[in-house]
């Protein structure tokens, strides 16, 4: 699978061409807030794997559920988040998955930090 994507305004754009490592939904109280919804969609890639380019990529550093930074890359220029990166799991970059240009094969199979999830949202089957 090959990935692709880019921010709103399209100044921001990535590809990774290899297999993503996980596919999953994030509850946490940061991702909502990023997302304005209730949670975030997304798709762990290796990092080295993972190219992004594009002159207006800024980096918003929070501190994660672990205690460690979590470094969230947006586009400066329309706001649309592109990819976190989280001190606590090297190596692995989160493609927000609503950036992609295809998610047809897309199918979450775990999800985070449920203590956080809205009691009305549904949760996956089997995940």
């Amino acid at each position: 699978m090959r990935l692709v994507g880019h921010c709103n305004c399209g100044v921001v754009k990535y590809e990774c061409d290899e297999q993503p490592q996980i596919t999953a939904v994030c509850h946490c109280k940061t991702c909502q807030r990023q997302t304005g919804s209730n949670l975030s969609l997304v798709v762990g890639v290796k990092d080295s794997a993972l190219h992004v380019e594009g002159e207006t990529l800024g980096t918003f550093v929070t501190r994660g559920d672990s205690g460690q930074d979590v470094h969230r890359s947006f586009c400066t220029r329309c706001g649309s988040p592109i990819v976190s990166r989280c001190d606590s799991a090297p190596g692995i970059a989160f493609i927000k998955a609503g950036t992609l240009d295809d998610t047809s094969e897309l199918k979450p199979s775990a999800e985070f930090h449920l203590e956080d999830a809205q009691p009305w949202s549904p949760r996956l089957e089997g995940a």
